[in-house]
């Protein structure tokens, strides 16, 4: 940073917010103002420090920087004549972006502590100043939500991989050992029925073939699962099966005993019976990967229903009759990754009916959503989050409820304004919550905050359907 030159009334007519002010009015900028010069590449505002001038470019540009897990994002850039920093009754005390000079840069700087007598100087310029402050928090509101959007596109991204692996591999198992259960299937059967057995017999057998399957083994303990497959393995090779713990565990697992197979196999043609059992078997084993496969894409079928929602792809962005469990559950199953990569667990306290409201399924997920992630951000491994929906006279309300450490009470009044974060620099923009309160707003609601060590509570009031 070189030595300043003095602020000129011609620096100042530069800047476009000042360009009709009266002399007197830029002799006062001048008089109070300073200017400061920065070289190429070199940081003028950094993440963290303490928001305290007013910033008028003279020469030059400032390329600011969001950092993010260590990253350094481009977020916006100020050219010359235009004004960015701390603004007349702006809220913005810690800097949150990295503010770099692009080429020689000259800047005009006017303290925080001067507005009041500024605004008795000039309170036009004061109004179109607060004027340019609502446009540029209207700006960053709407990048933020994008960027929320994004990020929330990212997580279930990640999310969604990671919940379709499961059920896709699942399938491709169950299809391998399908496809070799198939390709045995015409040799046992040829080598069973080589052997003449009855119809009646054959009906038998076929009646055990088609019985009901269980989708899951029946339970035993261990030690019970363990005897009974033992006994079982010791008469299928009585009859013939040289290793019978390879049909042991297949018939057990759909739900056949020995008491139901002896009576169908005493009467088959003894070189029949291992063909017939082997037979029985793969028969079981395909009927129970086929439901391997139906409950597998139901899952994949449930997620895509789940992202389906979540997004509102199917509707348009007009307000219309919602479920609120519908939207949460959509919520809850997209985060389901998330909450069990931090050992969170999920308390589901619904009321047994509730009527519908009115509103966006798109924002009032967007809310679930920023009340979740600020509740997963409080606690630690194995903490509890509750969610809580009741209904209280025309209005529906929903809690979202953490057993963390608390908000701090110097902290809690200020925690829904916009840019105040209690993250560090860098990592919250400090305007979750400012978002959701909007959206709830838009919806008619109200959206408050109660909490104590070990209880936060977020509850969000939003009128039933029909209310007046």
């Amino acid at each position: 940073m070189t030595t300043p030159a003095p602020i000129t009334l011609a620096d100042l007519a530069r800047i476009a917010a000042f360009a009709e002010l009266p002399t007197a009015t830029l002799q006062w900028l001048a008089d109070h103002g300073e200017r400061r010069t920065f070289a190429p590449n070199e940081v003028v505002l950094q993440p963290g420090d303490e928001a305290e001038f007013m910033v008028a470019l003279l020469r030059g540009s400032l390329q600011f920087y969001l950092m993010r897990n260590g990253n350094r994002e481009p977020a916006f850039r100020i050219e010359a004549g235009q004004i960015s920093g701390v603004l007349p009754y702006s809220r913005l005390r810690i800097i949150q972006a990295q503010g770099v000079a692009v080429g020689e840069t000259e800047t005009f700087l006017l303290h925080r502590n001067l507005f009041p007598e500024l605004e008795q100087v000039s309170p036009e310029l004061v109004q179109h100043l607060v004027g340019l402050m609502s446009d540029r928090a209207r700006q960053e509101a709407r990048i933020q939500e994008r960027d929320d959007k994004l990020r929330a596109l990212g997580k279930l991204s990640a999310g969604l991989a990671h919940e379709l692996n499961n059920p896709a591999a699942a399938i491709m198992r169950a299809t391998e050992n399908l496809a070799t259960l198939l390709q045995a299937k015409p040799a046992l059967l040829l080598e069973f029925v080589r052997h003449c057995p009855s119809p009646e017999v054959l009906q038998a057998l076929a009646g055990l073939a088609t019985g009901p399957v269980a989708a899951v083994p029946p339970t035993q303990s261990a030690l019970a699962r363990a005897d009974a497959e033992d006994e079982l393995a010791d008469w299928l090779e009585t009859q013939g099966i040289p290793d019978g713990y390879q049909l042991a565990g297949g018939l057990l697992d759909a739900g056949l005993t020995l008491s139901q197979l002896e009576p169908v196999v005493a009467d088959l043609p003894e070189p029949a019976r291992p063909a017939a059992l082997n037979w029985l078997e793969g028969q079981l084993t395909t009927r129970r990967l086929v439901l391997d496969v139906q409950e597998a894409g139901s899952r994949i079928t449930t997620l895509v229903a789940n992202v389906k929602t979540y997004s509102h792809m199917d509707r348009g962005s007009n307000f219309a009759p919602l479920d609120v469990h519908d939207g949460l559950e959509s919520t809850l199953n997209i985060m389901s990754y998330c909450l069990r990569e931090e050992k969170i667990s999920v308390v589901r306290d619904y009321a047994p009916t509730l009527p519908p409201v009115r509103g966006q399924v798109s924002s009032l997920n967007q809310v679930w959503t920023n009340l979740l992630d600020n509740a997963i951000d409080a606690l630690p491994p194995g903490g509890e989050i509750t969610v809580r929906t009741r209904q209280e006279g025309d209005f529906v309300r929903v809690f979202i409820i953490d057993n963390g450490p608390g908000i701090p009470p110097e902290v809690l009044p200020r925690i829904m304004e916009p840019f105040y974060t209690t993250k560090p620099a860098g990592e919250g923009t400090g305007l979750g919550l400012d978002i959701a309160l909007r959206i709830v707003e838009q919806h008619g609601g109200r959206l408050e905050v109660q909490s104590v060590p070990g209880r936060t509570e977020f509850g969000v009031w939003l009128p039933v359907i029909g209310r007046n």
